[in-house]
């Protein structure tokens, strides 16, 4: 087998529906307990939010009030995160572990930019659009004390991310950043502002549309309260699942 190249897909993963005592989904299910496949696998735009769930094909979204949908297509989480959680945890993380559709090797996932795109292979063409929110569901699955803090507080979100143009991925497929904007909202700093600094959201809006409409919305209900510049430095956004 050929050496893999330097940044590549790792692993791809799909998660089917399992009971869980830990959503507030109406069905009891969650499909965020992915294991890796071998591919290929489809990847496409899968609908406006609220009506569509994963654009993998064979990934299992439950909960379409706050999954799935057109700007959370595709969550991808780097390996380099998930060996740092090894050693914070002192335990192994496989691939999918965190819920992630693509393990990553090689990216900066937590300094992409939203409307950054990767080129994943030949065919596949995405956009990063927004970082994952922890909740509930993933404290659960994980089964580690106050972890939705724990994983805030760390600031390594992974990214969700759009599809622009539709495709196959398969473990070990090139990534290749086709285009980088010129602003300074990047996974972090988004992360951050809908998280513990709400008085970054005013500067998120440098991302244009790149960040999803509903964040917009955020953004211009906390403007309405606070002004432009902000008005309280610290704060926390509550994230359901």
């Amino acid at each position: 087998m050929p050496p893999l190249p330097p940044v590549h897909v790792l692993s791809v993963n799909l998660g089917r529906a399992t009971a869980s005592a830990h959503t507030d989904a109406e069905s009891g299910m969650t499909g965020i307990g992915k294991r890796p496949a071998a591919g290929p696998v489809r990847v496409f735009a899968p609908g406006p939010r609220g009506a569509a769930a994963s654009g993998v094909e064979g990934d299992d979204v439950c909960d379409l009030r706050h999954h799935g949908g057109d700007h959370q297509a595709v969550y991808a989480y780097a390996r380099e995160d998930l060996d740092w959680w090894e050693r914070e945890l002192g335990r192994e993380l496989p691939g999918g572990t965190f819920g992630e559709n693509l393990t990553t090797s090689g990216v900066d996932v937590t300094g992409a930019l939203l409307g950054e795109r990767w080129r994943v292979g030949r065919d596949l063409l995405l956009e990063v659009a927004s970082a994952r929110i922890p909740c509930r569901t993933f404290q659960g699955a994980l089964e580690e004390k106050s972890w939705v803090k724990r994983y805030t507080r760390a600031g390594r979100p992974g990214a969700y991310l759009r599809v622009i143009e539709e495709g196959r991925v398969s473990p070990g497929d090139t990534i290749e950043v086709v285009h980088r904007p010129d602003h300074e909202v990047s996974v972090h700093f988004w992360f951050r502002a809908f998280t513990t600094e709400r008085a970054l959201l005013p500067r998120t809006l440098a991302a244009g549309n790149a960040m999803e409409p509903q964040a917009h919305e955020t953004v211009r209900a906390y403007m309405a309260k606070y002004g432009a510049r902000g008005g309280t430095p610290r704060g926390a956004v509550t994230a359901d699942g």
